[in-house]
């Protein structure tokens, strides 16, 4: 799964703090709540998917672990701002690293694909 769009927080009610979606928010809630059959791996193309409320640090519910929450084995998010012009460039870097010798997705391989297309 890949999201590409804008972060929403709710500092006031955290479970409600959503992906910024075409026909209208999608909600943490939502997402821990669904019936995701075997979720592998989510790569969150939104700024600030695995930053919390500046107010309280601790915190664990936000966008990122709401998608660990609900199953997805490995989740990428951002802790800053990003380019929708390099992320591009990595998202691109990033998906040819994660094909295997048969050319099928492996996301076993997530970290290792995610270092070299930051390097490139």
């Amino acid at each position: 799964l890949r999201l590409a769009c804008h972060r929403m927080p709710n500092r006031q009610q955290p479970f409600e703090s959503s992906f910024a979606m075409r026909d209208g928010p999608l909600m943490i809630k939502y997402v821990i709540r669904s019936n995701w059959q075997n979720p592998q791996f989510a790569f969150l193309s939104a700024c600030h998917t695995t930053v919390c409320d500046e107010e309280s640090p601790d915190e664990s519910i936000h966008l990122a672990p709401a998608m660990q929450f609900s199953g997805f084995r490995s989740v990428i998010g951002s802790m800053w701002s990003v380019d929708d012009k390099i992320v591009q460039e990595v998202v691109s870097a990033f998906y040819e690293n994660m094909v295997d010798d048969s050319g099928r997705l492996d996301c076993t391989r997530a970290a290792m694909a995610l270092q070299k297309a930051v390097k490139r």
